[in-house]
C-alpha cells in the first residue's frame, strides 16, 4: 500500500517495504515478470493543516517530504521501479481520478443529496470527525460544532452490495478477520418490511401516512410498544402543534456535536402521532423521533420491541414503559414454553417459541412465525421480505482545498453538468489564500469558479468540492501497470494482463473502508469493460479470486510495537534517559529508584517508545535492520521492537561472510553460471556430503515455499541461520595450496585443542554450490550484503580492485536463478528417534535410516527399533524393573519413518 508522504518512514514502513522488497527479489530470481512499483497518496488534510500553520503551500510541504522519504526509502535498499512512481497529487494522476469519477456519473452511480455534516459556524467550513473535539468544539477555532445538511456527491456502492459480499467467499488468500470485518460492515440482513398507518387529523389533505419499517424479526411483530424516527423523517412534517416546540428542540439539540469513545444513549421525545399496528389495527402505537435512528439507514424508522432488543429496551426505560415479551425461551428437551414469568430482566434476544399472546402464530418457534407472519402481511398487503444492507453510499465530497476537484458544472437552467472529458483535467489552482476561513478556499478564486456550462453555454460555476482522498487511492495500482498513458488511465489490454495485483501488503486499520472502496472501483472498471477478464484472472491453483476482484493475496502485516516505560504511581510515560538500563532485565526509574511498569505498545512519540529507521540504519547497517524486522516474528503478528536482539543478526551476517571468505577461489564463477546447475551424483557422495546437500535443497525448499505461499520469512531466516552452522562445519577438501594450508593449520588446531571438533571434509564444488546458494537465498532479505557476498565470490583470488569492480558492475546476485530443490536430496541419513513412555519424553536414540527395514515390514520395523530402545543406556530406568527385566509393555506406537517410538506401560 502506498505511503501519505509525512516526511518520515517509521519503523512500521520499514516492515511492509522489507516484506514487500524481499518477495520481489526473490520472485524475481525465481523467474516471475516482477512489477515492484511506488507512489504516494498525496493529497489529504494534513498538508492543508500545514499550510495554515506554517505559512506553506500543500504541494511545496508534499514534495518536499515525498524528496525526503524517497531517500529514507533507498537506506533500508527499497529497489522499487521508481519509473512506475506516481503522485496523487499531480494532474497527470488526478485528470484519470477526475475520468473515473465521470465514468460512475454515467453509469448513473455517481449523484447529489443532501447529507449531514459538521459545520465550524466561526471557520465556516466543514470538519473531518478527527478535527472535532470530545467537547464537540473545533480544534482550531473552539467553536462548538454543529450538524448541517449540505448537497454533498456519493458514490452509489450500495449497487455493489451483494457482489462485495458474495465475492468475499473466493478470496482465498486474504485473512479471515479482514473478511469478517467486511461482512460486517456490509452488514446484510434478511427479513421483512411492515407497513405502520398513521391516521391524520381531518383538516390535513391526506387522511394517513405510511411508515415503512425494516426489521430482522419478523417473530416480535405482536411486541412492537413504539416506533422511532430519524429527525429527517417526512412522516414528521404532520406532528401536532401540540409536539411541534417539542420536537423541534430536541432537533435542534442534536446538532450540537460531542464526540467521545462512548456511545451516546438513546434518547427521543414523543411527537403525538400514533400509528395503527398492521396485525392489530386496533392498538395505537407511539410514534418517537429519537437520535439512534439515521434518515439514510434502511426506511429511516425502526419497530421498537423493547422485549427483545437491548437498545429499544433501554429507550423504553426512559420514558418509563411497560416490557411487553411475546417469544419466551424453549426447553429444548420437553418442548414447554417457559410462561413470562420466568423471563429475567432486560431484553431477551434470543430466538425461542412465541407466546400465548402472538394470535394465531402464539407456540410457534421463532423460524416458523418468521416465515408465517411474512406470508401472511404479503397476502393482505402490509408486509414483504425484504434484503437490508448496514453499507451506506460512500460520501466522497470534501469541503477542502487539497484533493482533486469534482469534475461537474453547476449550471441554473441545466442543473449539475460533467465536465467533457477532452476538457480534463480540471487543475487545482496554486495561488491560494490559506487563512482556515471562510470555507474551501477554492470558492474565494472566482476566476476560478465561474465558467461556462458545457451544455447551453450559459454563466455556470465549478463544483468547489474536493474528493475524498480514498477515491485516489482506490484505483492507483492499475496505473501503476500503464503510469505514462496519456489518453487513458490506463490500457485495458495491459490491466487484463497484469490484474489482480498478486500480493498487496499494509496494515489491518485499512481492512474496511480502502479495500471495499478498492474493491468497488475495481469491479465497476471490470463489469464496465475497463479491463476485461484474461486467464491472468484465474488463481494459479485454479480458483477463481473473485470478478472484478483487484487483490489474490493480502498480508496484514501486525504494528511494530515499542519497549514503554511508565511511573509506577503517577501512570506517566517515562523517556529512555529517564530509565536505568544497566540491566535491561531489571530497569529502575532513574529518579525513584523504582521498577517502572513495563509494556509493548505501538510506536509514539507522545509514549518515548519509537525508533527512528535511519538510527538503526546508521547503528547496525540496513542489512541487519531487514533481517531484524523480518525475523521477530510472522508478518501478521505484532513485532516487539528490541535493539539488543539485534547483535543476533549482525552475528549471523559475520558468519555468512566467514563462510564467503573461506569460499573465495575455490572455483571460477567469472564463466557466468558458475554452478547453478550443481547436479551431483549422490551415491557417489559420502555421509558428510549428502547430510550437506540435504541441507542445501531442505532450506532451498522451505524458503521457496515461503516465497511464493507462506511468506514465514521469520521461519526462512531461521532455516539460513541453521545452513550457515552447517556449512560451518565442514570444509572443502584440498583443492589448491592455500586450500590446502588452512586445511593443516585447522587440523593442527583441533589436535591442540582436543574438544574441537575436526571439521568433516566435503568436494569442493559441492561447498562452493552450497555457499553460493546460501548468499542467494539470504540476499533478497538482505540485499546489500547479498551483494557484497556475491562480489566476494566472483572475484578471484589473483585479481585486482580494478577486475573486481568490473565484475561486479556486469553481475548481480539478482540476475542469477533462484536456487531449485530436489526432493530425492530431503531423505535423511541419520535419524534421531525421540522415545517416549507413557505420554512423556524420555530420551533419543540415533540410527542410520538405511539400516531401518522397510515401512511395508511393519514387524521387522518394530524389532529393530525394540533392540536399539533397549540396548541404550537409559533404557534400564525407564523400560526395565531393578531385576533388569523389560516391563510389561501394553503397546508400542511407531510413527512413521521412525522418528518417535511410543511406549505405553
Amino acid at each position: 500500500m502506498f505511503p501519505y508522504p509525512s516526511g518520515y518512514l517509521h519503523m512500521g514502513h520499514v516492515r511492509v517495504y522489507a516484506i514487500s522488497d524481499a518477495l520481489a527479489r526473490a520472485r524475481r530470481m525465481m523467474g516471475y515478470d516482477v512489477v515492484s512499483p511506488m507512489g504516494w497518496d498525496a493529497f489529504g488534510l494534513p498538508a492543508e493543516n500545514a499550510a495554515i500553520e506554517r505559512s506553506i503551500h500543500p504541494n511545496e510541504w508534499t514534495i518536499r517530504n515525498i524528496e525526503i522519504m524517497k531517500g529514507q526509502m533507498e537506506k533500508i535498499l527499497a529497489d522499487f521501479d521508481w519509473e512506475r512512481e506516481l503522485r496523487t497529487c499531480s494532474p497527470d494522476y488526478y485528470r484519470w481520478t477526475q475520468y473515473l469519477f465521470l465514468k460512475l456519473h454515467e453509469a448513473g452511480l455517481a449523484y447529489q443529496k443532501e447529507a449531514v455534516v459538521n459545520w465550524d459556524p466561526i471557520d465556516e467550513t466543514v470538519l473531518a470527525n478527527e478535527q472535532v473535539d470530545s467537547d464537540g468544539k473545533s480544534w482550531r477555532s473552539g467553536a462548538v460544532v454543529e450538524k448541517r445538511k449540505l448537497r454533498q456527491w456519493f458514490f452509489k456502492i450500495t449497487e455493489y452490495a451483494e457482489d462485495l459480499l458474495q465475492d468475499l467467499d473466493r478470496l482465498h488468500h486474504w485473512p479471515e478477520r479482514v473478511k469478517q470485518m467486511q461482512r460486517n460492515w456490509i452488514g446484510k440482513s434478511k427479513g421483512a418490511e411492515f407497513d405502520f398507518t398513521v391516521p391524520l387529523p381531518p383538516s390535513q389533505a391526506a387522511q394517513q401516512e405510511a411508515i415503512q419499517v425494516f426489521t430482522s424479526r419478523p417473530d416480535t411483530i405482536y411486541g412492537v410498544q413504539f416506533l422511532a424516527v430519524s429527525t429527517e423523517h417526512p412522516i414528521l412534517e404532520n406532528v401536532p402543534v401540540t409536539h411541534q416546540s417539542q420536537v423541534e428542540e430536541f432537533k435542534e439539540s442534536l446538532k450540537k456535536v460531542v464526540t467521545s469513545n462512548q456511545e451516546p444513549g438513546p434518547e427521543g421525545v414523543p411527537t403525538g402521532l400514533f400509528a395503527k399496528h398492521p396485525f392489530l389495527p386496533e392498538e395505537k402505537i407511539p410514534v418517537y423521533v429519537v437520535n439512534y435512528v439515521v434518515s439514510d439507514y434502511g426506511t429511516g424508522a425502526v419497530m421498537g420491541v423493547p422485549g427483545h432488543d437491548e437498545r429499544d429496551y433501554a429507550f423504553a426505560m426512559t420514558q418509563g414503559m411497560d416490557i411487553k415479551y411475546v417469544v419466551a425461551p424453549s426447553l429444548a428437551d420437553s418442548g414447554i414454553v417457559e410462561e413470562q414469568a420466568a423471563i429475567p430482566e432486560g431484553a431477551l434476544t434470543a430466538r425461542g417459541v412465541l407466546t400465548s399472546i402472538n394470535g394465531e402464530f402464539s407456540n410457534m418457534t421463532s423460524d416458523e412465525a418468521a416465515e408465517a407472519i411474512v406470508k401472511r402481511a404479503s397476502e393482505h398487503g402490509f408486509g414483504r421480505e425484504k434484503t437490508s444492507y448496514r453499507i451506506r453510499d460512500w460520501l466522497l465530497s470534501r469541503q477542502r482545498y487539497w484533493g482533486a476537484p469534482i469534475p461537474m458544472i453547476h449550471c441554473g437552467g441545466c442543473g449539475p453538468v460533467p465536465v467533457p472529458a477532452e476538457e480534463l483535467p480540471v487543475v487545482l489552482p496554486m495561488d491560494v489564500s490559506f487563512t482556515g476561513r471562510g470555507g474551501s478556499p477554492l470558492k474565494q478564486i472566482e476566476s476560478w469558479v465561474n465558467c461556462s456550462c458545457p451544455k447551453c453555454g450559459g454563466a455556470a460555476q465549478r463544483d468547489t468540492d474536493t474528493m475524498d482522498t480514498f477515491v485516489d487511492s482506490s484505483w492507483y495500482f492499475f496505473r501503476y501497470l500503464d503510469p505514462h498513458n496519456k489518453s487513458l488511465p490506463f490500457s485495458p489490454a495491459k490491466a487484463t494482463a497484469g490484474m489482480p495485483v498478486d500480493v498487496y501488503i499494509g496494515g489491518v486499520e485499512h481492512a474496511i473502508l480502502h479495500l471495499l472502496y478498492s474493491r468497488f472501483l475495481s469491479k465497476f472498471a471490470w463489469k464496465t469493460g475497463l479491463y476485461g477478464k484474461g486467464p491472468e484472472i484465474e488463481d494459479r491453483e485454479g480458483k477463481e479470486p473473485g470478478r472484478g476482484e483487484p487483490f489474490k493475496v493480502l498480508i496484514t502485516q501486525g504494528m511494530v510495537q515499542g519497549r514503554t516505560f511508565k511511573d509506577p504511581v503517577t501512570g506517566a510515560f517515562l523517556k529512555p534517559t529517564e530509565v536505568d538500563l544497566t540491566d535491561p532485565a531489571k530497569p529502575i526509574q532513574i529518579s525513584t529508584g523504582l521498577a517502572p511498569a513495563v509494556s509493548w505498545e505501538k510506536m509514539s512519540k507522545s509514549k518515548f517508545n519509537g525508533v527512528d529507521p535511519e538510527d538503526m540504519i546508521q547503528s547496525h547497517g540496513a542489512d541487519a535492520t531487514r533481517l531484524h524486522v523480518l525475523y521477530k516474528a510472522p508478518p501478521s503478528e505484532e513485532l516487539e521492537w528490541d535493539e539488543q536482539s539485534i547483535v543476533g543478526m549482525q552475528r549471523f551476517l559475520a558468519k555468512v561472510w566467514k563462510i564467503v571468505g573461506q569460499s573465495k577461489g575455490l572455483t571460477t564463477m567469472t564463466s557466468g553460471a558458475g554452478l547453478e546447475e550443481f547436479k551431483p551424483e549422490i551415491e557417489g557422495m559420502n555421509k558428510d556430503e549428502r547430510e550437506l546437500w540435504r541441507q542445501v535443497n531442505l532450506t532451498a525448499k522451505e524458503l521457496t515455499t515461503s516465497f511464493q505461499s507462506t511468506y514465514a520469512f521469520n521461519t526462512s531466516i531461521a532455516f539460513l541461520i541453521k545452513l550457515t552452522n552447517h556449512i560451518s562445519s565442514v570444509m572443502p577438501s584440498s583443492s589448491s595450496p592455500a586450500q590446502e594450508q588452512q586445511q593443516q593449520q585447522q587440523q593442527q588446531v583441533s589436535k591442540k585443542n582436543k574438544s574441537a571438533k575436526i571439521q568433516a571434509e566435503v568436494s569442493p564444488d559441492l561447498y562452493q554450490y552450497s555457499v553460493q546458494s546460501l548468499v542467494k537465498m539470504l540476499a533478497p532479505l538482505a540485499p546489500a550484503f547479498g551483494e557484497e557476498c556475491w562480489e566476494t565470490l566472483r572475484t578471484p583470488l589473483t585479481s585486482s580492485a580494478e577486475t573486481a569492480s568490473s565484475i561486479s558492475s556486469k553481475d548481480s546476485v539478482f540476475a542469477h536463478k533462484w536456487p531449485s530443490f530436489d526432493e530425492t536430496a530431503l531423505k535423511e541419513d541419520k535419524v534421531v528417534c525421540g522415545i517416549q513412555i507413557n505420554g512423556k519424553s524420555r530420551f533419543n536414540v540415533e540410527f542410520e535410516m538405511s539400516d531401518l527395514p522397510p515401512e511395508s515390514d511393519k514387524k521387522a520395523q518394530e524389532e529393530f527399533l525394540r533392540r536399539l530402545v533397549y540396548g541404550h543406556e537409559r533404557a534400564s530406568k525407564w523400560l526395565k524393573d531393578e531385576n533388569g527385566q523389560a516391563k510389561p509393555v501394553k503397546k508400542m506406537i511407531v510413527v512413521k519413518g521412525g522418528k518417535l517410538v511410543s511406549f505405553v506401560l
